[in-house]
Order: C-alpha cells, then sequence, then structure tokens
C-alpha cells in the first residue's frame, strides 16, 4: 500500500525513475503535436497560421489545467486525482485522433492539455519525498524526463506520422501510453502531499494571489518562467512551418528528428539541479540565459544551415530547461504544506508565458517571417536578464502585517545561497 505523508514526515526514497518517465509521458502529449501542424494543415485544408492556433490551445489548456486541478494535489487523494486525469487526457486523445475539422481538433486539444497536468504534480510530490538538501538534484532529474518526454516527443510523432502518412496516429499512440501509465503509477504514489485540511477547493485557489504576493522567492522565478518559456515555445512553434518552407523542404519526420538532435543538451540539463543546491538558482538562471540567447543568435544568424538550427535548439534546450529545474528548487524550499500551490502559481505563469509565445510566434512568422519570429524570442530573453539583474538588489524591508498564515501557513525564507 502507497505511504501516507504528514506535513511533519521524513524524507523517504523517491522513486526518481517511474516519475521522470511518468512525466515524460505525459507532458508528451502538450509538445508531440508541434512537428505535425503542416501536417495538419495540409489534411485538414486550413492554412498554416490556423493550424498554429492548435499549439497555443495546448499551452492555454495546460495553463488552465494547472490554475484549477494541480493545487488539489495539496490536500486530495493523489492515487484516485491522478486516476481520473490519466483516464480523461487518453479519452481527449482519442477525440483528437478522429477529429474531422481543426476547430474539433483544437478543443480536444483544449480538453486534453487541461488534463494532462501530471507532471507538474509528480514534481512537488518528488520534492517533498526528497526533503531539504536533495530537493534540487531529485527535481532536476524529474526535470530531465520533462525534458526527453518534450522533445523525444517530437522525433517520435513525427516519424510515426511520415511512416504512416497520417498526423492522426501519433494521437492515437499517444492516448495509449497514456492509458497504459493506468496500471502502474497510481498506487506507487502517497495517499497524499499532506494531512488532509480543512480548506476547501475555493479555498486552494483564492489563496494562491496572496502566495504570489507574500513570497519573492515565488514572484522571481514566475516571471523568469514566463520569459524564458515564451521564447522556447515561440522557437519550436514555428520551426516545423520554417524546415518546410524553401529552400529547406524538409517533411515532419525532419522537425520531429530535433528531438532527437536535441538529446544532448537534454541529459547536459540534469546537472542543473545539483548546481543549484550547491551555487543557488540565480548563479544557475544566469547561465541558462546565456546559452539561450545564444541558441537564438545561431539560429537567426545561420537560418537555412541545419547544423546552426541544430546547434541553436541545443543551447536553447539546455538554457530554458536550467532555468526551469533551479527556479523549482527553489520554490520548494518555501514548504510542504503549499508545494503544489506555489508549483501552480510558478507553472501557471510559465505556460501562459508559452501560450503567448506560441501565438506570437505563429503570427510573427505567417507576417514577417523566420528572422522576426526569432527576435521576438530573444526579446524575451532580454527581459529575463532584466529581471535577473534587479532581483539581485536586495528587497526593501516591509512594515505590512504578517499575512503568511493566509497565503497557507508558511512563513516566507530565502535559502542559503540565494539574494
Amino acid at each position: 500500500m502507497a505511504p501516507r505523508l504528514a506535513p511533519d514526515a521524513p524524507a523517504r526514497p523517491v522513486n526518481v525513475l517511474l516519475l521522470a518517465v511518468a512525466g515524460a509521458v505525459t507532458v508528451a502529449n502538450i509538445y508531440f503535436p508541434q512537428p505535425l501542424l503542416a501536417a495538419v494543415a495540409r489534411g485538414l485544408d486550413v492554412s498554416e497560421r490556423t493550424a498554429g492556433l492548435v499549439a497555443s490551445a495546448a499551452q492555454i489548456g495546460y495553463a488552465l489545467g494547472i490554475l484549477l486541478l494541480v493545487p488539489l494535489a495539496d490536500s486530495a487523494r493523489l492515487r484516485r486525482l491522478t486516476s481520473v486525469l490519466l483516464a480523461l487526457t487518453s479519452t481527449a486523445l482519442l477525440v483528437a485522433a478522429a477529429a474531422p475539422d481543426v476547430v474539433t481538433l483544437g478543443l480536444a486539444t483544449l480538453a486534453l492539455s487541461t488534463t494532462t497536468v501530471l507532471p507538474q504534480i509528480l514534481t512537488p510530490v518528488a520534492a517533498v519525498l526528497a526533503g531539504p538538501g536533495r530537493q534540487g538534484r531529485v527535481v532536476g532529474l524529474v526535470g530531465l524526463g520533462l525534458t526527453l518526454g518534450s522533445t523525444l516527443s517530437r522525433t517520435v510523432s513525427g516519424a510515426v506520422t511520415d511512416a504512416s502518412g497520417s498526423w492522426r496516429v501519433a494521437y492515437v499512440g499517444a492516448a495509449v501510453a497514456t492509458a497504459a501509465l493506468l496500471l502502474v503509477l497510481p498506487r506507487r504514489l502517497p495517499e497524499r502531499l499532506g494531512s488532509r485540511g480543512p480548506t476547501s477547493y475555493a479555498g486552494l485557489l483564492t489563496g494562491l494571489p496572496r502566495l504570489l504576493a507574500v513570497h519573492r522567492e515565488l514572484r522571481i522565478p514566475a516571471l523568469l518562467g514566463a520569459c524564458v518559456f515564451a521564447a522556447f515555445s515561440v522557437f519550436w512553434s514555428v520551426l516545423a512551418f520554417h524546415l518546410a518552407a524553401p529552400p529547406l523542404g524538409y517533411g515532419p519526420g525532419a522537425a520531429g528528428l530535433f528531438g532527437v538532435l536535441t538529446l544532448p543538451a537534454a541529459l547536459l540539463s540534469a546537472a542543473a539541479g545539483p548546481l543549484a543546491d550547491r551555487y543557488g538558482a540565480s548563479a544557475v538562471s544566469v547561465g541558462g540565459l546565456v546559452c539561450a540567447g545564444l541558441g537564438l543568435a545561431v539560429a537567426g544568424l545561420a537560418p537555412y544551415s541545419p547544423a546552426a538550427l541544430v546547434s541553436g535548439a541545443n543551447l536553447l534546450v539546455v538554457g530554458v530547461s536550467s532555468c526551469q529545474v533551479a527556479n523549482q528548487a527553489r520554490i520548494f524550499a518555501i514548504g510542504r504544506a503549499v508545494a503544489a500551490r506555489v508549483n501552480t502559481v510558478f507553472m501557471l505563469a510559465t505556460f501562459a508565458g508559452g501560450a503567448l509565445g506560441s501565438l506570437a510566434g505563429s503570427w510573427l512568422y505567417a507576417a514577417r517571417g523566420w528572422p522576426a519570429a526569432l527576435l521576438a524570442a530573444g526579446a524575451c530573453v532580454g527581459v529575463a536578464g532584466l529581471v535577473v539583474l534587479l532581483a539581485a538588489r536586495p528587497a526593501a524591508p516591509s512594515c505590512a502585517g504578517d499575512v503568511t498564515r493566509e497565503a497557507g501557513g508558511i512563513r516566507p525564507r530565502i535559502p542559503q545561497g540565494e539574494s
């Protein structure tokens, strides 16, 4: 029987491999359609700009699910919640596979991305099980699974579409993989992330803004997450169109192949967790932003060189993933009792930025091409750098009353090594 965690329970061994694999399979549902957008446009007889709305629907749905569903993990039965989410996601994937038009596909994508928020439940579970001092390392390993899932899913879906001649087969495969987790994952999770309290669902949601107001170490990562993921989404949402256009003229398989070609970056990003434990999240974030900026510059300066595009994609993946891991390690230091909710705020900001990035990228590419899209992504990285620079200044002392109890019962503190 799976263990039940009390708020003051000691750290327990973490089945990192299971959590990483489950996170990879479920997060793939957000990203595997991206290299298929050109094929979707042809198959449903719509423009590339219209097909690009499917990627935006995935990001919007994911942000909506993070807001409405992830906070439940602080008080709900994890095994029951996990089972329901997996079943709903599998069903929505099958609806998307059978979609007769782009409207149905967009609505099904919105639904499946809303319920496929399990990665953002598993990450705080891993951090709570690991305990202080190991959170960066464990979050980094689970984050590696998420990075592999998001990158390799593009390769698999592109290859499946090329081999089968239909983008619908990729959706069916995703539904089968998601449903298979029902047989393994729920029974291996703790019964609860914390002890059952009197907090209602409405109380969980209304407390989110107070968490953001009270905790500076949540506000800074949330803004950074939004900026860097907007840049990431701009790049990946238009890459398939750029590769398919002359003079390159590649198909979905080539766009998906970038998942395999960015595997070195995904593996390298796992080092961000231990580095954050040792040197602090701010230092790792700076390094990640430098890598992301360099990646966009390389891809923009040589837009028709496959080697440059691959190099740029690798730099972007390692940069964004490192920022993500470092910032999540920082927010989980706030406390166990609000672990799912602080992750909700952080990821909501992150994927709201991603949705805006996908939308802006598709429109800019259609209007002005590849250079305009990359300039927008670079601007997002620049804003993130400015946030890090301003955050390095000491926080001004506050004369406000202590509202920590209202924000979840955890007094704000700054982990060692952070500004």
